[in-house]
């Protein structure tokens, strides 16, 4: 999971706006970030760490052009180095620079094939550049060709499909032609699109993650890109755009869970809204199996759960209480690389409220239950500080199965509900009642909202199905030690 911008304007630098969209989805990805922006040749600033600490005035002044990528990195694949940092380019043809969210199925096959097969040759062990390299390779034939530049784009994008499996939401430029954008054909990743009308009618265009930037820097959202779809913005901003291949559209149910903020719009659904029904299906669920069995208090695991917090309070008329106040200068101890650190991080995080806590029944609503490690320290804090009872209810179902469309589960042994029965987790957990949400409760908490494009969203962490179809048991045991040699290393 990673956060991706790219924009492409008439006459405004495009690196500041880059720069402030980082800040803002800075939350999906706080190992590295980069920006590459574009003129006649490429400017580039990549580092470890978090945006505010790798861009200044010097280096920003460097990074000249209309048009640009920015990344946030969460590593999923490939080390915890610059040189996995995003966006990366190749020089062949054109000048092609690209950054991506999402995650690789068949990347090993392919790294062997480009070497191999099409003699091309890899700097990083980042996923994203695999897709340039096939890219960029299916271009590079068609240099010849009669057809549009469109066509050709179409044609590239078209090898895409045909040879990688996985999960992609892709923003490209290319020097003196414009900006490529395109989803994998089950849209797995959410890409949103954005565009800003000048005051001499000329337009601008934005494509990212989310859209919590854009009211900021002045775009209007209209819509996102779709499955399987390409679009090309010329650099004098003109729009094609066509879909190339459908399949079931199926995004990622987790970014509504945890990974997107609150206030952002993924496949024209408000988050917010998803996590409103998420605490009220929950609350629905505690009153039909506990009904005599009431809190005095509901208090979040900050952030990300206080919607569903809220909400849940709401229902069963009990009051809402931030009984674990959040240190905001400590980042999201989920997305951090390594137990150790999680662990650690945890207690500098969150600080209980004695006062809220003491000699009561306290309900603990956090967003999902993964690892188990975090939730049992927490229960431990509102324990140390006098609760009575500590009841703790999940918006998300057990996770069961890793994700290898981009989110940390890189195995089932570090998950507790492939571990554990609910009774055993309960008891790991030291609490009273343990609630996970039901998994068709999560889905209509999501799906609600009535005009979305929606079929079924990926729940493979949940319910074991992967939507690209070729996730064997074997395929399985491949990528979970794959990923496991990469933390060792």
């Amino acid at each position: 999971m990673c956060g991706v911008v790219g924009i492409i304007s008439q006459n405004r630098p495009a690196a500041a706006e880059l720069y402030d969209s980082l800040i803002h989805l800075q939350h999906r990805g706080q190992d590295a970030a980069g920006i590459i922006t574009a003129d006649t040749r490429f400017h580039t600033k990549k580092g470890v760490g978090l945006v505010r600490d790798i861009f200044d005035e010097q280096n920003m002044a460097r990074l000249l052009g209309l048009a640009g990528l920015g990344h946030t990195r969460y590593p999923t694949a490939g080390g915890y180095d610059r040189e996995n940092a995003q966006p990366v380019w190749t020089g062949v043809p054109y000048g092609i620079a690209m950054a991506h969210n999402g995650n690789l199925v068949n990347y090993t096959e392919l790294v062997k094939e480009l070497s191999e097969k099409d003699l091309r040759h890899l700097n990083a062990t980042v996923d994203v550049e695999v897709i340039l390299h096939v890219f960029a390779g299916a271009l590079e034939k068609q240099n010849h060709d009669e057809s549009s530049f469109f066509e050709k784009i179409c044609q590239a994008v078209d090898e895409v499909f045909e040879r990688i499996s996985g999960a992609y939401s892709v923003v490209s430029v290319i020097i003196g032609k414009g900006m490529v954008v395109f989803r994998d054909p089950h849209g797995i990743r959410p890409l949103a699109k954005g565009m800003r009308i000048n005051s001499d009618g000329t337009k601008d265009y934005i494509f990212s993650s989310e859209t919590t930037m854009f009211y900021a820097l002045g775009f209007q959202q209209f819509g996102f890109v779709h499955p399987g779809e390409v679009i090309y913005i010329s650099p004098e901003g003109g729009v094609q755009s066509k879909i190339l291949r459908k399949e079931e559209f199926s995004p990622c149910i987790f970014e509504y869970v945890y990974f997107s903020r609150p206030d952002t719009m993924v496949n024209d659904i408000s988050v917010y809204r998803s996590r409103l029904h998420m605490g009220e299906n929950l609350a629905r669920r505690w009153k039909e199996r506990y009904p005599d069995i009431i809190p005095d208090i509901v208090i979040p695991a900050p952030s990300t759960a206080n919607t569903a917090a809220l909400s849940a309070a709401h229902f069963l008329g009990v009051r809402y209480s931030e009984g674990l106040y959040k240190n905001p200068f400590i980042g999201r101890t989920f997305i951090m690389p390594g137990q150790t650190q999680r662990k650690r991080s945890i207690k500098y995080k969150l600080v209980p409220q004695e006062l809220e806590i003491r000699d009561k029944k306290v309900m603990i609503v956090d967003d999902s239950i993964v690892r188990g490690n975090t939730s049992r320290e927490i229960v431990r804090m509102v324990r140390d500080f006098g609760a009575r009872a500590v009841y703790f209810v999940s918006a998300c179902p057990p996770v069961i199965s890793p994700c290898f469309y981009g989110v940390d589960m890189p195995s089932r042994g570090e998950l507790i509900a492939s571990q554990k029965t609910v009774e055993e987790i309960r008891q790991f957990m030291n609490v009273d009642v343990l609630l996970y949400q039901d998994i068709q409760d999560l889905k209509e908490a999501v799906l609600r909202k009535s005009n979305h494009a929606i079929e079924s969203p990926c729940m493979a962490c949940l319910d074991g199905h992967y939507v690209t179809g070729d996730i064997t048991i074997e395929k399985m045991r491949d990528l979970e030690h794959q990923r496991n040699q990469e933390r060792k290393a």
